[in-house]
């Protein structure tokens, strides 16, 4: 018996029922067709060439960006029994011949690789003798010089197009304006492509900006009064975990995210908050793509985020599930030259990019003409100390060496280390006695590594950590205490930092070629963190109207929801200015409150208006502000 769309998805997936254009999207993609479909963050991307690929003939090629999200779907599609496979970066070149062998035919159904990967020969070559059947083409965005994250390596899709004519693509993103629709069909050949597209309009999802001093006793507050699952985004990962470690102090179960932390501590850490054991998770933007949890009810931004699409997508994580949920952003006067100096001021000039990989590729020692698939990893700082480079602009010249396919840089936790035992085995053993704690640790490492009483041996700290069901910091802390102790000889040095060089060192013909694209895409950033500001500063115009405005979705008709929208309710019915200070002073007659206590006395005027009006009567000198930042009476 013929299995439909309808088997497949309640067979692998449970579902009765696809979601809005889903089923639209699957049925032209089976029957041959080019499919351009624009869905929103939430809206089951995924699926519409995951199932396909279970109905049609041979493979179907997934070409995405986004490596982590490359390897949460490879897991979850074996969890439901459907072989897949990633290509990752940095193996090598036999590996990589033995992956796609084993691919072509081991029966997989879905092959996940980065458009860097699609500048290989071997890769073409392979791919040009088998039965592809579909090529999805996820984050399509990404091939447009006018998307907000623009990788010139989507360009060498079009190599795709020559060996496999008759194979049809899918192309989808959740955030592209019309002039980026339009570009993403012509880069991609395919202007007989069906459109198939849903409103960005949330009903469910309100969106509100705060200026905010307090920030972080607004985030308690916050998740206080919202108590399921939520999200907070910041933008450096020490402001990640000093805002986790505040909401713990105020008992609010959270974890932070970040680049920086190992696989297995970003594994732990992401588990526990799916599951519902920490209500929020502190991050950076490293977190959150392809994350499928329905039940975030609240979003928060307590830093400006460098675009609309960005800050679109982030929001959207809120409220899959239909219910009513906020993306609330917290900002200050401050934050807006913040932005600035972040995002305008340290984009690198063609100069300072063409500097770092001129002192990059010395770092490592790599001769012209030579470097080509090779990995390197270092720590950070210590390059940018060595030739007394500007952190920031160095970071965002990798990041632009990065987009135009030079290398690929990844931010990571790695530690590359050695020890070995200087003890013997009966001597070890009376020491574990003495210390139960370091017991499963230690036995995890004599039962990996044959020999590390005779010899120092690599040690892998996130294998170990794994086996003995520990965190990774857990072992590191382990074998220094073993060292202090004089148990062993412990040689460490931490890395967070890895790139692969794409191509050969050609200092200056590499940085020629990129320079125009370069140009565009800095132009463009700057063009974006103005469309951010303007979009902050408007509180005249409901903000879903401004949102679906920039994205093209032309509309007049407010939410109701957002916090313009209720500010618009409270001048018609709420408290008048003049009111508003009576209620004020009539308060504060009972005894000094704070800004946050007066607010919760007044659910009838917003934060910003009860901020402006105690302003007013500070400089009337109606009211001061005591030692303890509170409010009274003059």
């Amino acid at each position: 018996m013929t299995s439909g769309p309808y088997d497949i998805l309640k067979k692998y997936w449970g579902f009765d029922h696809f979601r809005p254009r889903q089923e639209d999207i699957i049925n032209n993609i089976l029957q041959h067709r080019d499919t351009m479909a624009l869905l929103p963050t939430g809206g089951g991307k995924s699926l519409c060439y995951q199932l396909p690929a279970l109905l049609l003939p041979g493979i179907t090629i997934v070409v995405s960006p986004l490596i982590a999200l490359m390897k949460d779907q490879v897991m979850q599609l074996q969890q439901r029994g459907i072989k897949a496979m990633h290509i990752a970066s940095g193996i090598h070149y036999n590996e990589l011949g033995t992956k796609l062998d084993n691919c072509i035919y081991g029966g997989y159904k879905l092959l996940y690789l980065s458009p860097e990967r699609l500048q290989q020969d071997m890769v073409i070559e392979r791919l040009a003798g088998i039965q592809v059947s579909l090529i999805a083409i996820d984050e399509a965005h990404c091939i447009s010089q006018w998307g907000h994250d623009f990788r010139p390596a989507y360009r060498n899709l079009s190599r795709l197009r020559e060996i496999l004519p008759d194979t049809p693509y899918l192309a989808l993103t959740a955030t592209a304006t019309q002039m980026v629709t339009q570009d993403i069909m012509n880069q991609l050949e395919m202007p007989g492509a069906t459109l198939f597209k849903t409103s960005f309009k949330r009903d469910n999802l309100a969106y509100i900006i705060h200026e905010e001093q307090d920030k972080h006793g607004r985030l308690a507050y916050i998740f206080k009064k919202h108590q399921g699952s939520g999200i907070v985004y910041v933008r450096s990962r020490k402001s990640a975990q000093l805002f986790a470690d505040f909401l713990k102090t105020k008992q609010i179960k959270a974890h932070y995210y970040h680049g920086g932390l190992s696989n297995a501590e970003r594994d732990e850490k992401f588990k526990e908050w799916s599951q519902g054991k920490v209500q929020v998770m502190v991050a950076t933007s490293a977190f959150g793509m392809g994350i499928d949890k329905a039940d975030v009810h609240t979003v928060v931004h307590v830093e400006i985020p460098e675009s609309i699409e960005s800050y679109f997508q982030e929001a959207g994580r809120a409220g899959r599930d239909g219910n009513d949920a906020h993306s609330i952003m917290l900002f200050s006067e401050s934050d807006k030259k913040k932005l600035n100096n972040q995002f305008v001021k340290v984009i690198p000039s063609i100069k300072d990019i063409a500097w770092v990989y001129k002192k990059l590729c010395a770092y490592f020692s790599i001769g012209y003409g030579e470097g080509h698939d090779e990995t390197y990893r270092f720590n950070f700082m210590e390059f940018c100390s060595t030739y007394k480079l500007n952190t920031i602009i160095t970071f965002n010249a990798l990041q632009s060496l990065d987009r135009n396919s030079v290398l690929q840089l990844s931010q990571e936790f790695y530690r590359r280390a050695t020890f070995k035992f200087e003890t013997s085995p009966v001597n070890l053993t009376y020491y574990l006695i003495k210390n139960p704690g370091m017991d499963e640790i230690v036995k995890t490492i004599l039962r990996t590594y044959g020999g590390i009483f005779d010899q120092a041996m690599t040690i892998d700290h996130a294998t170990v950590a794994k086996k003995a069901a520990r965190p990774v910091k857990k072992v590191h802390e382990v074998l220094i205490t073993l060292e202090k102790d004089e148990m062993g000889t412990y040689d460490h040095k931490s890395h967070d930092t890895a790139v692969t060089f794409l191509e050969p060192r050609e200092d200056r013909h590499t940085i020629n070629r990129i320079a125009p694209d370069i140009k565009v895409q800095n132009k463009r950033k700057i063009e974006q963190v103005n469309a951010m500001l303007r979009f902050i500063e408007n509180d005249n115009v409901c903000r879903n109207v401004q949102l679906l405005n920039y994205f093209d979705e032309k509309t007049a008709q407010a939410c109701g929801i957002c916090d313009v929208c209720q500010k618009k309710k409270r001048d018609g019915g709420g408290l008048a200015f003049a009111e508003a200070k009576n209620v004020l002073l009539l308060l504060l007659e009972q005894g000094p409150a704070t800004s946050r206590e007066l607010e919760t006395a007044m659910p009838a005027i917003a934060g910003k208006d009860l901020l402006r009006v105690l302003q007013i009567l500070l400089e009337d000198k109606k009211i001061r502000i005591t030692p303890a930042n509170r409010y009274e009476l003059l």
